[in-house]
């Protein structure tokens, strides 16, 4: 009855086992050849011995004759059955206590494997081995998990156990030649295990160029030079769009036929959440992404925005706190990346400050709220901005950790599509000065087409050197020569065309190279002209059809195919 139930411990031939501090090898005395069991055979015996008359095959520390749990946990224990309970039996309480701790959400994993090698140091008598307090408790807590299921409370949650601390030495190091881990998006934008924040400005764009990107990585398609190994799952948590815009929007989004197809069941997304990425948050978080990709984990999580979601912890501290920071990257969104899968990449969507053009320039990624502590911790950073507010280009500033330095990207929407623009194009110096050259050549060229157009209809036509020499210095045009050069820049665009002569209204051939200055649409005169048949005023005018057009690439006169058709050269951009 010492144990409880009809059982004794089966000792083997040639163990060593410890009784009343003596060592004692284990052999075999007497051979009874009857009574040699098989161990398969024993192994169903026993299972199916019932257990002794009122005696409970329970955990017996609510037996009346024992101590209360809170006694075990202060009561120190001797080896050798001195005491009142033997050490296992103190053990197998205390690690009990813990593990339903852990379970239930009040204490971490951390938390109960300190306090069960506290109980072992504390009150065991010498004490258990670490490697045995912890292959008990891993014992204990699938027994437990077994009974009473998964964790519900906490995602850190799991069998108390000690957390080892990776050290290589330098030869380890420079000795290892296994390949590196694959990119989730490559160059070394997102790793496996890497944090990758996205932040700008409201309204810059950030939830259109996500969902693309997004998009395009879960059908495994590159996008803006960003290329997935293969199709991506994808499981995009935010808390900006409700339902139904949600769906317009992604509608809306000229995305090519094939990756919509591509994506249509990698890409996960939800309507706009009403809660934080606490504890209950977390665990619905993980249900719903165990519920959108039961076969295999995500490859990427992404968080949009940070805003909405932020847990500062129990100070409640906001999104610039450092200190608040920390505990949400930390404790929210490592444990539950770790929850998912380790290897999961993640996305956070964060907002930025406002400031100077200067201070972007210099450092755009001070500009992130919570600044000091988010650029610690990430694994990439990506900033988008708009560098001119008049213009409707957007720049990519990219920060990598893991990787070597990525040039920013300047990158537009192209008939509903996000293009890279190639950096060449962009004016790297005095920008604003250049910016207001570029609008005074636009004004000039408006002004000198609108002159010809006018002129034209009051019956007048021009050669470059006479309008040039007629013009000068009138609408800020500047001298003949520079009139000159820009009806010849306007010619090479196709903008200008020529007439060699217009002898129905007095105008004869010219001894210029080329001909009397036409451009699209003009028309010779105000006298109307009349459809014969109805009466109908058509227009006002003659129509003046162009004979020639100057070659993009010799620069020499060359006649028109058609003169009814203004065509542009293809490789000449304005």
């Amino acid at each position: 009855m010492h144990f409880r139930s009809a059982h004794q411990p089966i000792r083997v031939a040639g163990s060593v086992y410890y009784k009343n501090n003596l060592k004692t090898q284990v052999r075999i005395v007497e051979l009874n050849a009857d009574r040699e069991r098989d161990l398969a055979e024993f192994i169903e015996a026993v299972t199916d011995m019932p257990p002794a008359p009122g005696v409970s095959l329970q955990p017996a520390f609510t037996h009346p004759d024992k101590p209360v749990l809170d006694e075990v946990l202060v009561t120190p224990v001797r080896e050798g059955a001195q005491d009142d309970w033997s050490r296992f039996e103190g053990v197998s309480a205390a690690i009990g206590h813990f593990i339903r701790m852990v379970h239930e959400g009040r204490m971490t994993k951390d938390e109960g494997w300190i306090g069960i090698c506290g109980y072992n140091a504390a009150m065991l008598r010498p004490q258990w081995p670490v490697e045995r307090l912890k292959r008990e408790s891993e014992r204990l807590w699938e027994r437990h998990v077994e009974k009473y299921g998964p964790p519900l409370i906490r995602l850190d949650s799991g069998a108390p156990g000690p957390v080892e601390m990776p050290a290589f030495t330098l030869g380890v190091l420079l000795d290892d030649q296994s390949p590196m881990p694959e990119d989730i998006i490559a160059p070394r934008v997102l790793t496996p295990g890497g944090l990758l924040v996205l932040g700008g400005a409201p309204k810059v764009g950030k939830s259109d160029l996500l969902i693309s990107w997004l998009v395009h990585m879960a059908a495994g398609v590159p996008f803006l030079g960003f290329t997935p190994p293969r199709p991506l799952r994808i499981f995009y948590l935010q808390a900006e769009i409700q339902y139904h815009y949600l769906r317009e929007r992604l509608k809306q989004i000229a995305l090519p036929p094939d990756v919509l197809a591509a994506a249509r069941d990698t890409f996960v997304a939800t309507p706009k959440l009403k809660m934080l990425l606490d504890n209950e948050g977390s665990v619905r978080v993980a249900r719903a992404i165990r519920t959108a990709f039961p076969d295999a984990p995500p490859d990427i999580l992404c968080v949009d925005p940070i805003r909405n979601l932020f847990d500062g912890g129990p100070d409640g501290g906001g999104e610039n706190d450092n200190t608040a920071m920390m505990f949400f990257l930390k404790e929210r969104v490592e444990v539950l990346r770790d929850h998912i899968d380790p290897d999961c990449g993640v996305i956070l969507i964060h907002h930025t400050k406002k400031l100077s053009k200067h201070q972007v320039k210099e450092d755009p990624f001070l500009a992130l709220s919570g600044a000091s502590a988010l650029r610690g911790f990430y694994t990439s950073g990506l900033i988008l901005h708009r560098p001119d507010e008049d213009a409707s280009e957007r720049k990519l500033e990219i920060e990598l950790r893991n990787g070597p330095a990525l040039p920013s990207k300047l990158i537009d929407k192209v008939r509903g599509q996000w293009v890279e623009i190639n950096p060449m194009n962009e004016r790297l110096v005095r920008q604003d000065i250049g910016a207001r050259h570029d609008a005074e050549r636009d004004r000039k060229n408006q002004v000198v087409l609108g002159m010809i157009f006018d002129e034209a209809a009051e019956g007048r036509l021009y050669t470059a050197t006479q309008f040039a020499e007629a013009f000068e210095n009138q609408h800020d045009l500047g001298g003949r020569y520079s009139i000159r050069e820009r009806l010849s820049v306007l010619a090479t665009k196709g903008l200008i065309k020529f007439r060699r002569s217009f002898t129905e209204h007095g105008y004869a051939g010219t001894q210029s190279h080329f001909g009397y200055l036409v451009i699209r649409d003009m028309r010779f005169g105000r006298d109307p002209v009349i459809d014969t048949d109805t009466g109908e005023v058509l227009a006002e005018g003659v129509a003046v059809l162009p004979t020639h057009y100057k070659c993009p690439h010799s620069g020499r006169a060359r006649e028109v195919e058609n003169p009814s058709v203004w065509v542009y050269p293809e490789d000449v951009h304005d």
